[in-house]
């Protein structure tokens, strides 16, 4: 069953009708209209089912969001948890007697972020990107609940994180392409932002001073890049990356 279609046992679908979950940059609730405050447990228990993206065991959403616990400990936190949740956050949930599940109404960031890094990721002919403002940069930009450090958010987190800054180097690469060096630095600066450390986010952001003839800028950011990495890792760029350089000198 896909969680946007799943059967809702708590509420009118109508009232959630514009709701949306933010889990880029830390958790958020609106309804629409105006944020509202959530209360830590029922905060937890929509950011995982934000995060899985598809319906829940009841069973297996206990046990995640209460490990420390029986099962029918857990089994009985969960019910309480559902049961203290005010309308709002009521709205949000599509729930049957086996499973859990984002209510159809409902938008997630993170959902929307995926779906344009997978088209960045994708074929250059099936985009159908906006390049007029710095909406997908900032799409790109943040980590998935940052702060939080169970489990089940860290290993959503770091997947991200790698698909993310693809999808940035991807979008940093094209709009260079098409002569839009401006946007061009600002994804791969989000990308280096990401990860200092990472070489292909510094070789996008080389490739656009190159192209704009920005010859000394691409060499301060090797500069910059090669001290911290020797600084943090002990190591030197790859011979790729100083190749770039000097094919652009």
């Amino acid at each position: 069953m896909d969680a946007r279609n799943a059967p809702s046992g708590l509420a009118d679908p109508e009232s959630s009708r514009g709701a949306r979950i933010s889990v880029l940059g830390g958790f958020g609730f609106s309804d629409g209209r105006v944020d509202i405050a959530i209360a830590e447990g029922p905060q937890r228990l929509l950011a995982f089912l934000a995060l899985r993206k598809r319906p829940v065991r009841r069973t297996l959403a206990a046990g995640v969001l209460w490990p420390d616990v029986s099962q029918e400990r857990a089994a009985s936190s969960l019910r309480s948890t559902l049961a203290r949740l005010d309308e709002g956050a009521r709205s949000a949930l599509a729930v049957t007697a086996s499973q859990l599940a984002i209510a159809d109404p409902i938008t997630v960031d993170l959902w929307e972020s995926e779906a344009l890094a997978r088209r960045l990721a994708g074929p250059h002919e099936s985009l159908t990107i906006d390049r007029s403002s710095s909406a997908e940069v900032d799409a790109l930009s943040s980590d998935i609940l940052p702060d939080w450090y169970e489990d089940w958010v860290i290993v959503e987190a770091e997947a991200w994180r790698v698909r993310r800054l693809h999808a940035l180097e991807a979008l940093s690469d094209d709009l260079r392409g098409e002569g839009s060096f401006g946007q061009s630095s600002s994804a791969a600066q989000a990308a280096v932002d990401a990860d200092p450390l990472r070489e292909s986010p510094r070789a996008a952001l080389m490739r656009v001073h190159l192209a704009e003839g920005n010859v000394s800028d691409a060499i301060r950011e090797f500069a910059r890049y090669r001290e911290l990495l020797k600084r943090e890792l002990g190591l030197e760029p790859t011979p790729r990356l100083q190749a770039l350089l000097d094919g652009g000198r």
